[in-house]
């Protein structure tokens, strides 16, 4: 057994094959059958190099099992939460790069829209070099380009579910991109949502409004990384979780701002801190 979920278990297996794969199975399909649905439904349709590939699945009796391609690094909070080996910079960036570009597969090039709804550390696995998978796709909800939202049962996980959704029950992209922001400053700091009761998405305003963001990056890689890639993910990252949706950068445009091809994002700091101290 490699993992466990509300749901059942996940399981290192061999097919007859050879081919190594990771099996998630759920005990009981009369609980589970809307998150067991989903999962094929949706992930039997995409094809990209940042999303888990399901390669089958099975039903017997009132267990289901779904049969994924095996990542060998497991999944990014053992890295950034764990005791695994430390990420170096490199390493973070590649996987925030490598998120982005899944999230806007997502969001855009399918001619439809599918919102992941439960972005978080635990639902990135990484393969042997690295490169990031998004996979739980649960709760994930599609709906055509023609609408810009959904309303929704709140679901997903406290601290990484977007205010609108969690308040109003409005699921939309934007609401990947909170998640996903949330996300990036836990990549940067190796800090949980919430720790020692501080909230990390203040304390990182807090540190940019000081001229200090940089502060933000994980102790143990501060010798060995790219000031200006960092600032530029600490920007992002509180961009995208601003409390209105509207403000919240399309996926797009965070890549650009991300890879330094977009000069606004000085502009869109500074104009998100004067927002925020308005009373």
């Amino acid at each position: 057994m490699i993992g466990r979920g509300g749901f059942g278990s996940v399981y290192k297996a061999v097919l007859s094959t050879g081919q190594m794969v990771a099996v998630k199975r759920f005990s009981s399909l009369s609980l589970h059958f809307n998150q067991f649905k989903s999962e094929i439904v949706l992930l039997s349709n995409l094809h990209h190099r940042n999303i888990v590939k399901l390669l089958g699945y099975c039903i017997h009796k009132e267990e289901g099992m779904l049969l994924y391609e095996f990542m060998e690094n497991k999944s990014l909070d053992t890295y950034i939460f764990g005791e695994r080996h430390q990420l170096q910079w490199s390493a973070r960036f590649k996987i925030i790069l490598g998120v982005t570009r899944g999230l806007i597969y997502l969001h855009q090039d399918l001619g439809f829209r599918i919102i992941h709804g439960d972005l978080k550390p635990s639902n990135i696995l990484l393969d042997n070099e690295m490169n990031p998978k998004i996979s739980g796709f649960g709760i994930a909800k599609s709906f055509e380009d023609d609408k810009s939202e959904l309303e929704t049962i709140v679901a997903g996980t406290l601290g990484y579910i977007s205010p609108e959704c969690f308040i109003q029950g409005k699921l939309s992209d934007k609401s990947d991109v909170y998640s996903f922001g949330v996300v990036v400053l836990e990549i940067l700091s190796g800090k949980r949502y919430r720790f020692a009761d501080v909230n990390l998405i203040e304390y990182a305003w807090n540190l940019q409004n000081e001229g200090k963001a940089l502060n933000l990056v994980e102790e143990s890689i501060r010798e060995a990384f790219s000031e200006h890639e960092a600032l530029r993910c600490i920007q992002v990252g509180l961009l995208c979780t601003q409390h209105e949706p509207n403000h919240r950068p399309a996926l797009p445009l965070v890549i650009k701002m991300l890879l330094g091809e977009d000069s606004s994002l000085r502009e869109k700091i500074e104009e998100a801190a004067q927002y925020k101290v308005q009373p």
